[in-house]
């Protein structure tokens, strides 16, 4: 009875020093430069159903489900998609919009798993006619996710998504 008491004491303080040193925030982002002015650009990201046509997770579901509320292209417009396991289930709901330079969002993931996320599409000129993109997301690692999160990259996990999704926004500005 003894042993068994001192294993779960050892669990527990496993847990709460893996707890205690697992990330508790990650931001993960990726930027591409666009030939095209950031009027242009920033005309173009500000609208949630853009989003289907450079996303990369559009591409993997293309029988995804969505669903738009509000005035696309203003705060308080709502996207909703339901997919297959690739996607999942969520929601992104504009926040903030702050004229040729950002757009916030927040993203709520419902299916695998329950999450919340601040998502983000920056831009910012680099020389006339050429715009910077950054496109990314941040949020906070709660208990027990915090714990897996040091097993897992955030941004290995997402960064090659934000890279293809950047290129085919290039693609499709530059035509």
């Amino acid at each position: 009875m003894t042993t068994i008491l001192y294993i779960l004491a050892g669990i527990v303080v496993l847990v709460i020093i893996l707890a205690l040193i697992a990330p508790k925030n990650y931001d993960v982002s990726r930027s591409i430069k666009v030939q095209q002015s950031v009027p242009v650009v920033f005309e173009y990201l500000k609208y949630l159903k853009n989003q289907d046509n450079w996303s990369p997770w559009g591409k993997r579901d293309p029988n995804m489900k969505k669903e738009f509320e509000g005035i696309d292209g203003e705060i308080g417009a709502t996207s909703k998609w339901e997919g297959n396991k690739d996607v999942g289930s969520g929601e992104q709901e504009i926040k903030r919009i702050v004229e040729n330079e950002v757009i916030e969002s927040e993203l709520r993931f419902l299916k695998p798993w329950k999450s919340q996320s601040d998502a983000y599409l920056r831009v910012k000129e680099t020389s006339e006619g050429e715009t910077e993109v950054t496109w990314g997301f941040s949020g906070k690692n709660k208990f027990p996710v915090s714990i897996m999160m040091l097993f897992m990259n955030m941004d290995k996990a997402v960064g090659k998504d934000f890279e293809e999704g950047l290129v085919s926004l290039k693609d499709i500005l530059e035509k």
